[in-house]
């Protein structure tokens, strides 16, 4: 199926705020994603729509009063909230990025580079505040000598979710403004670390190309591109080089906040956690390289993320 967006919104509502330390979500937060609900809510029935899922994911997996958030948005809503595996929350997120990557992937000629293999693996990263995944598939039929006719449907070989996310990261390394190079050490010693977990489940080196989704990667694109406002169709299938968003992410973690707040494309919601997000996304990207041998040397960003991925799936 073919997705045509009629409403496309997103809210940074820091459901997960706190719920690292505290192991429940916030009062706080919870009204604010109700709040939001709400008002979406209202905008599912002007548009008639005859199906509707409500995905949760990490924070919600992870609090003790979850429950309590399920209630919530079950009365507002009038669907029972799904709380996904991360292994499903991943798969979903491929699912949305293929979407876009599919022309590429799958043979058409789109874009530069000797790893536009036909049918060649694809690595999705889902970068999100308390948790990120990553997972390897195709996008389109693989390339095989097998005659048997084969799905055109991305598949899933690779996934994993970890807990690593702009938001953690923050609450956890970078507390000052702007952080100190102690604490940026110390932030990348444990993504390091994260990542030798990845490698474990995941191998890397196997990709023939890299896409991000979610807002930090987004935002990062945009500070690389130099805009002068958040831009979606400059941002999506942006390719950058792997040195290029290393730089970048040293710009944005040498910032102050009020610099950061002042980006003409920086979301409110990602001021306080774009540092650690870039960061994460520039050493994920590095990693990838390092382990493909050099075949991989840079990474797209995408707009189409797990939000296109519950579509697809009820279309499906």
């Amino acid at each position: 199926p073919r997705l045509v967006d009629l409403h496309r919104e997103m809210r940074v509502v820091g459901l997960g705020e706190g719920v690292d330390a505290t192991g429940r979500l916030s009062e706080a937060a919870m009204e604010r994603t109700f709040a939001a609900t709400e008002d979406y809510a209202s905008v599912i029935r002007r548009h008639g729509a005859e199906s509707v899922r409500f995905v949760a994911t990490s924070a919600s997996r992870d609090a003790a009063n979850a429950a309590e958030f399920t209630s919530g948005i079950r009365d507002l809503l009038g669907v029972e909230p799904e709380v996904v595996s991360g292994q499903e929350e991943a798969a979903l997120s491929f699912a949305g990025a293929a979407s876009v990557l599919a022309p590429r992937f799958a043979g058409e000629a789109h874009g530069t580079g000797h790893d536009r293999t036909p049918g060649g693996p694809v690595l999705v990263v889902d970068l999100g505040g308390g948790s990120t995944e990553f997972v390897l598939g195709t996008v389109g039929p693989r390339i095989t000598s097998d005659p048997r006719p084969h799905s055109d449907r991305p598949t899933v070989s690779h996934s994993v979710s970890v807990p690593m996310g702009c938001v953690r990261f923050t609450e956890r390394h970078l507390r000052t403004d702007p952080p100190t190079d102690a604490e940026i050490e110390d932030a990348v010693r444990q993504i390091e670390a994260v990542l030798d977990e990845v490698e474990a489940s995941v191998p890397l080196g196997e990709a023939a190309g890299v896409v991000g989704v979610a807002g930090s990667v987004t935002t990062v694109t945009a500070a690389a591109l130099g805009l002068t406002a958040y831009e979606p169709d400059a941002i999506h299938g942006t390719e950058l080089d792997v040195d290029v968003i290393a730089d970048t992410a040293g710009r944005l973690l040498a910032a102050t906040r009020a610099e950061r707040a002042a980006l003409p494309y920086m979301h409110p919601g990602r001021v306080d956690v774009i540092g650690a997000g870039a960061l994460i996304w520039s050493m994920i990207v590095r990693r990838v390289a390092q382990s493909g041998g050099g075949s991989v040397t840079t990474a797209t960003a995408s707009e189409h993320d797990i939000l296109d991925g519950i579509a697809l799936s009820l279309a499906r």
